[in-house]
């Protein structure tokens, strides 16, 4: 009976090395027992730009890298360096299935209409940048006394051009 060639090694997909990524960087945080305030703190960022390196939905700029492996020493120096590149910053739809995040999608949907309209109001016909864009999630005591998730979205508004056609540098070719 002939041999059968022996099986090519799998390639990794670029979600499985991000997954694999995330697990190492969220278990190094663990381990040092620190909170992405704290470590957002020592870094002088936002919490959730803090939280969004260890989800390598955000790059690590390399004036931060001696200070996050002194805060958090269990990343290692290649997910350091991973941490360095343009990461691919993706969406799995199944995060929706968990309720803390489904809440926010909620409130998204729900508010929606009415934060586009008193944006527009206020602002002009435009939109609110995700890139140019600072994020943070704090607490607040209620008047009951009740403990409230507060939640500060801060984007510059980007307002949409009239497209003049003299003002484009760059027009299409026409045969």
């Amino acid at each position: 009976m002939a041999e059968m060639p022996a099986a090519k090694p799998q390639r990794t997909s670029l979600a499985d090395e991000k997954c694999s990524l995330v697990a190492r960087l969220l278990a190094a945080k663990e381990a040092s027992g620190k909170t992405f305030d704290q470590i957002a703190e020592a870094l002088g960022l936002t919490n959730t730009n803090a939280a969004n390196l260890f989800y390598n939905q955000a790059q690590l700029k390399s004036d931060k890298v001696a200070k996050l492996s002194q805060i958090v020493p269990g990343i290692s120096k290649e997910d350091l360096a991973a941490m360095q590149n343009c990461p691919m910053r993706s969406f799995d739809p199944a995060i929706l299935q968990d309720p803390g995040v489904y809440r926010f999608y909620e409130a998204i949907t729900h508010y929606g209409e009415a934060m586009k309209a008193i944006m527009n109001e206020q602002c002009g016909d435009g939109i609110m940048s995700a890139i140019d864009f600072y994020m943070d999630v704090g607490t607040t005591t209620g008047k009951k006394g009740e403990k409230r998730v507060v939640v500060t979205m801060n984007g510059k508004f980007l307002p949409y051009l009239e497209q003049i056609a003299a003002d484009n540098t760059t027009p299409a070719p026409r045969d």
